[in-house]
C-alpha cells in the first residue's frame, strides 16, 4: 500500500497515510516528468515546509505548504476542476493533502508517489533559490 517508511514515522501516522492513499490517485515521478516535458495543463504544488521549499523544488511548482493548503488553495486555485499534482518529500504528506483537497471538492487531484526524494535520486532538474 505504501512504500517502506523511515523508522521515524509512527504507526498512527502511517495508518492515516494509508487511509488517504486508498482514496487518492497517485502518479509516479516519471509520470510527472513526462507531464512537464509535454507541457501538460496541470498545476504542480509543493506541500512541504517553507525551509524545504527554499532548499529546492521542482520546476514550475507553486508552494502551498501542508499546514496552509486547505486555508489558501481556493484563493490560488479557484477552479475545482483544475488538474493538480501534489508532492512532498516522499509522498506521504502529499497524499494527506490530496485527500483533504478532494474532500473540499477538487475533482482532479493526484499525489506524486516517491516525492522529491525519488526525483532527486533520478537526477531530475530542480530549482535552487
Amino acid at each position: 500500500m505504501f512504500r517502506m517508511a523511515a523508522p521515524h514515522h509512527s504507526p498512527r501516522f502511517l495508518d492515516i497515510v494509508n487511509a488517504a492513499k486508498q482514496s487518492v490517485r497517485e502518479v509516479t515521478v516519471d509520470d510527472v516528468k513526462q507531464m512537464l516535458d509535454d507541457k501538460a495543463d496541470f498545476l504542480l504544488i509543493d506541500v512541504r515546509e517553507d525551509h524545504e521549499w527554499a532548499k529546492d523544488h521542482l520546476p514550475t511548482a507553486m508552494h502551498l505548504g501542508k499546514g496552509i493548503i486547505e486555508r489558501d488553495v481556493e484563493q490560488r486555485v479557484p477552479d475545482l476542476g483544475t488538474p493538480l499534482v501534489l508532492y512532498c518529500g516522499g509522498g506521504f504528506r502529499s497524499a494527506l493533502a490530496a485527500d483533504a483537497l478532494q474532500r473540499m471538492g477538487y475533482t482532479d487531484v493526484a499525489s506524486m508517489d516517491g516525492g522529491i526524494r525519488e526525483w532527486r535520486e533520478k537526477g531530475l532538474p530542480l530549482i535552487n533559490e
